[in-house]
């Protein structure tokens, strides 16, 4: 297996994926530098009103059975 950061061969598995804790470092900063994103879908008025109902149907459901 090789590290994602510096492609090298993993000898130690202390820091599995990474090769040492400075690539675990790098990987960490990057996500928190925003290299690394999840893409995500815009949601219209009609999907987020559609949400919601199948949300409060689900919360009513889960009183109900509560009860």
């Amino acid at each position: 297996m090789k590290c994602p950061i510096c492609r090298q061969e993993l000898t130690d598995m202390k820091y599995k994926p990474f090769c040492s804790k400075r690539c675990a470092d790098i990987d960490l900063g990057n996500w928190f530098n925003g290299a690394y994103a999840i893409p995500v879908e815009e949601m219209d008025e009609e999907d987020i009103r559609e949400l919601n109902e199948a949300l409060e149907n689900q919360l009513y459901e889960t009183k109900k059975e509560e009860q």
